[in-house]
């Protein structure tokens, strides 16, 4: 299936993980640090420069902004809340779409 051209809404966190890396890769020619959380943040993605890019951390993170269409991005990468809409939001930005859902705070 072309990501590129479909809108998914993969409800596993695992294969919202391996789309948005993929996608990443795709559009930036680059791997990228996407990873699931672990414990109580179990549900939670994170997106972040690999440690072998360390040296260009503040390039790479100006450019994952841009690839995910946000002003900026924190010096620790991005995190993604567990849940449907926040993974369908992030999978659209990482395949250089406008977002079809914004995953909206379900805690206070």
């Amino acid at each position: 299936m072309d990501t590129m051209n479909a809108t998914t809404t993969p409800t596993d966190r695992d294969e919202a993980i391996k789309t948005i890396r993929t996608a990443l890769k795709k559009r930036s020619g680059k791997t990228w640090s996407v990873r699931g959380g672990k414990g109580t943040a179990w549900g939670w993605i994170e997106i972040d420069v690999p440690p072998a890019r360390e040296g260009s951390r503040a390039a790479d993170l100006i450019e994952l902004a841009q690839l995910l269409g946000l002003e900026t991005v924190h010096h620790q990468g991005v995190s993604i809340a567990a849940g449907r809409d926040y993974r369908q939001e992030y999978i659209d930005r990482a395949e250089g779409r406008a977002p079809s859902k914004i995953g909206i705070p379900y805690w206070d």
